[in-house]
């Protein structure tokens, strides 16, 4: 049986994974078959936003124990990853991937990426395994591949780093996917989209469906 490693950001799509994205991701994976496992990495969230007010509170939270909320408790800290347990790898969206998992956010072109993040990436590569990314997600592919083609759906200035940081990217609607063959990365726009939740999850869908084909 396939099984794939579902890497979140938090819990809420102001600072951590976007929850819809996250919970369809894995819905796809069981009703497709496979398995999965669910990683975070163990470190401050950048900050905590109000989702009722947009608003920033002041406190901290963590990563991994916020992720624990969409897991049910079942999940593995980020530094225990072993790309040789997995067939794929799959980033759901939302801002924690650009303020915890990088710093694209506020960085930019210039944005680091979480060293658990980029190892697994890097990993998953060097077997020539398939990775997925939705929403905002592709960008930390972008930072770390080199001239890998994306898409985050049709955002102007988020494309327009893509392409800065030397990777290319394809605008999309809603439920389209791009397959970058060479490094059998599959992307999806979900949320960069004025979107509703089922297109979340026909998106949802056909990455994972890609990535089981790539497998």
């Amino acid at each position: 049986m396939q099984k794939i490693a579902v890497v979140l950001s938090g819990n809420g799509v102001y600072d951590g994974s976007e929850i819809h994205e996250a919970t369809l991701t894995l819905y796809s994976i069981a009703r497709m078959g496979a398995v999965y496992e669910i990683f975070a990495p163990d470190i401050p969230q950048h900050h905590v936003i109000n989702h009722l007010t947009g608003e920033e509170m002041a406190e901290s939270r963590n990563v991994l124990v916020e992720s624990a909320r969409i897991a049910r408790g079942k999940i593995r800290n980020l530094n225990e990853f072993s790309g040789r347990e997995f067939d794929a790898l799959i980033f759901p969206g939302g801002f924690g991937a650009a303020k915890n998992l990088s710093t694209f956010a506020f960085d930019g072109i210039d944005c680091k990426v979480n060293p658990d993040v980029e190892n697994a990436i890097k990993e998953m590569i060097s077997l020539g395994k398939p990775i997925g990314a939705l929403c905002i997600s592709p960008v930390i592919l972008a930072r770390i591949l080199e001239d890998v083609e994306l898409t985050i759906g049709q955002d102007a200035g988020t494309a327009e780093a893509i392409q800065k940081m030397g990777s290319t990217h394809t605008e999309t609607s809603h439920g389209e996917i791009i397959v970058d063959r060479k490094y059998k990365v599959v992307t999806t726009p979900c949320y960069m989209l004025d979107a509703t939740i089922d297109q979340i999850g026909e998106g949802a869908d056909k990455v994972v469906g890609a990535i089981l084909k790539l497998i």
